[in-house]
C-alpha cells in the first residue's frame, strides 16, 4: 500500500492518521518534496477511476493561472500536475489495483 501525502496539508494528515489506525504496512510518499511522475499519475487516475481534472485542486494559484477556463486534455492536465505537484488532491492511497482520494479519511475503507 502507498499513500501520496503532503505533511503541510490538514486533510492529508487526517488521511494518514486514519490509515495508521488501520495498518502500518504502507509506503509514505511525500510527493510535494519528491515529485510525482507522469507514470505515477496515470496509475493513480487508472486505479481511482477518476479523471485527471477530478484530481486537481482548483483553489491552487497554478490552477487559476494556468488551467482554469482552458480546455486541456488529460495528458496536458497530467503534465501540469507533474510539473506542479501541489495541484494533486491528497491524500491518495493505493492498494493493489485500487486507489482512493481519502478525503474524507473514511474513503479509505473502500479499498481495505
Amino acid at each position: 500500500m502507498k499513500i501520496y501525502h503532503n505533511p503541510h496539508c490538514k486533510k492529508s494528515r487526517a488521511g494518514l492518521a486514519y490509515l495508521e489506525e488501520k495498518t502500518n504496512d504502507f509506503k509514505l510518499i511525500n510527493y510535494i518534496k519528491e515529485g510525482i511522475s507522469k507514470e505515477e499519475l496515470e496509475e493513480i487516475i487508472s486505479k481511482t477511476g477518476l479523471s485527471a481534472e477530478a484530481l486537481i485542486r482548483k483553489q491552487e494559484e497554478a490552477y487559476k493561472n494556468d488551467i482554469k477556463d482552458k480546455n486541456l486534455s488529460d495528458t496536458e492536465l497530467i503534465m501540469a500536475i507533474a510539473e506542479n505537484p501541489k495541484l494533486l488532491k491528497r491524500p491518495i492511497i493505493i492498494k493493489d489495483e485500487k486507489a482512493v482520494w481519502a478525503d474524507p479519511p473514511e474513503n479509505l475503507n473502500k479499498i481495505l
